[in-house]
């Protein structure tokens, strides 16, 4: 009896240490985020970082920066498998303010900083039968958007948010940045993009009733 009562002791105190790791390393993240973080860009007002909610389907990923890779598969002529350090050192760097959405009723305007995906796209040489891009990330989510709306907007694959570097939660290595588009769009965690001609994909919450289209403007029940 003795034994499972110091037993039970011993897990109560390493339950307590764990949890006031975890505190100190959050509070020591938010200071450096509070460092760096800007809150207005060329006269526009700036959201925080701090001002996102938490609503990924599977919790904050944590990804390795060293062993990362990013492919560009399916119809390209020569698939790529790009590290972390790849993309930042190779794709020209570009600014952003663009306003993310979210259907459960909340926003943020934020300073966005990354690359056009169509550079990433390029390098492998798409097929001209590649109709829509489909993103896939870390923890198994998906969602696609059509090649032609990522060629025309200049849309941003992100590794910057108001001047500091991802944080896990928001989505560290990349997130899309999917303007004009409701947040389910914005896929964190991005590992891979897939060039494809099927016009039907559906991803997590597409295949769930939402609507592939997305646009702001409408209503994000499917149709």
């Amino acid at each position: 009896m003795k034994k499972i009562k110091s037993m039970i002791f011993l897990l109560l105190i390493l339950q307590i240490f764990l949890t006031i790791s975890l505190i100190g390393c959050l509070e020591q993240q938010n200071i450096q985020l509070d460092a760096v973080e800007i809150r207005e860009y060329q006269g526009e007002k700036l959201n925080s970082v701090n001002d996102f909610r938490e609503n990924s389907v599977k919790g904050p990923q944590q990804i390795n920066k060293s062993t990362y890779q990013l492919k560009i598969t399916g119809l390209v002529d020569t698939p790529k498998n790009y590290s972390y350090e790849d993309i930042i050192q190779s794709f020209q760097h570009n600014k952003k303010v663009v306003t993310l959405d979210c259907v459960e009723g909340w926003s943020v305007k934020i300073l966005w900083e990354g690359f056009l995906v169509k550079d990433l796209i390029s390098e492998a040489k798409p097929n001209s039968s590649a109709k829509i891009l489909i993103f896939k990330a870390y923890d198994g989510y998906t969602t696609s958007l059509p090649i032609n709306y990522i060629i025309d907007n200049d849309i941003l694959l992100a590794y910057k948010i108001n001047n500091a570097t991802l944080p896990p939660e928001r989505g560290f290595p990349f997130q899309l940045v999917a303007e004009s588009k409701w947040g389910y769009k914005w896929i964190k965690w991005v590992t891979e993009i897939e060039l494809s001609d099927n016009l039907n994909y559906k991803g997590y919450w597409e295949s769930r009733g939402y609507s592939n289209n997305a646009d702001r403007n409408d209503s994000f029940i499917g149709y």
